[in-house]
């Protein structure tokens, strides 16, 4: 089995065109034909996760961060970035991420990983993005089998072969512009589209997560909680409301960007990482802000990754990482 059928299993559930515009989820090293040896599975791909591999015989690292963030201009071995992409280039060892896409899906997502270990109900996605469009396109009768075949590559878009040698597509965003190229290149001839938005977003694809506890908690008893259920040091909060804790909102990694829908869906608390001091206040009292750590509402990603390729390849070797890759240590 080569690395590209295994790429390919973690992207039907998390397709590359889900992630935000800044990201750089994909393969980032390696050659997708290479056959692949066994797998490592991480949140963060550093050089001591590269030895880990190379201890393991691995050759393939599937990880949730990005190594590349940013671009490179040289490749010299200057900082940890550098070092590591050269180690694991030397060894032949492939590097993977699946970072905001694997986010922003309700099945098997980051999020919904973080709301199953808090025992999230009725969970749903916090802030639903609107992703897909519908393109209405004029082809000639006798080029449509061309254009048939132009489209089997694309996953997860339909197509509607109308009267009057009209299709309508219903793809992704991401998408509009590669279909229609690719349908241009087949029939030889250029096409113009009318682009539609759909009406509802999706439900299943978006940032953050919305649910309810069994039961309403007592706002520390509710904190106590999560920090044993996500092995969180310490976490840091805003003022206790004095309020029951029933509604809770989620969001694994930098998630401010959603308290303001966190709130107006009447959350309780808001579970994420990375606030900034200032960004405490714009609370105001309507609601718990709990901050725990970047990597410790993330790190369940790992077994979310083994959850996902163990089912789909029963025989494969997959290796979570032992290496704690945490940057942030805590004196207590």
């Amino acid at each position: 089995m080569n690395i590209k059928t295994i790429v390919q299993a973690l992207e039907e559930g998390a397709p590359p065109e889900y992630q935000e515009s800044y990201d750089n989820a994909g393969l980032i090293a390696g050659d997708p034909q290479w056959e692949a040896k066994s797998a490592v599975l991480c949140l963060d791909a550093t050089e001591a996760v590269v030895d880990e591999a190379i201890a393991l015989g691995s050759n393939l690292i599937i990880a949730h961060h990005p190594i590349v963030f940013r671009p490179l201009k040289r490749f010299n071995g200057k900082n940890y970035v550098e070092r590591t992409l050269i180690k694991a280039i030397k060894n032949d060892v492939a590097i993977y991420a699946a970072h905001t896409n694997l986010d922003n899906v309700f099945h098997q997502g980051v999020n919904g990983a973080i709301a199953k270990r808090l025992g999230l109900l009725d969970t749903r996605i916090l802030a639903p993005k609107q992703v897909w469009k519908k393109m209405s396109i004029r082809l000639p009768e006798t080029k449509q089998t061309l254009a048939k075949e132009a489209l089997i590559p694309f996953r997860g878009i339909r197509a509607d072969w109308m009267s009057e040698g009209r299709v309508e597509i219903v793809c992704q965003q991401a998408q509009q512009f590669s279909v229609q190229a690719a349908l241009e290149e087949a029939l030889k001839q250029p096409l113009f589209a009318e682009v539609f938005p759909l009406e509802s977003p999706t439900a299943d694809v978006g940032s953050g997560m919305i649910g309810r506890l069994p039961s309403p908690l007592e706002e520390t008893a509710f904190l106590r909680q999560v920090k044993e259920k996500m092995n969180a040091a310490v976490i840091r909060h805003t003022a206790l409301r004095n309020k029951p804790i029933e509604k809770v909102a989620v969001c694994g990694g930098s998630g401010g960007f959603l308290l303001p829908h966190a709130i107006a869906q009447g959350a309780d608390v808001f579970v994420t990482a990375d606030y900034k001091y200032h960004e405490f206040f714009d609370a105001e009292g309507r609601i718990l802000i709990a901050d725990i750590g970047h990597f410790e509402s993330e790190q369940f990603t790992i077994e979310l990754f083994y959850e996902i390729l163990s089912e789909k390849f029963p025989n494969f070797a997959l290796h979570c990482t032992k290496v704690n890759t945490n940057p942030v240590h805590y004196f207590v």
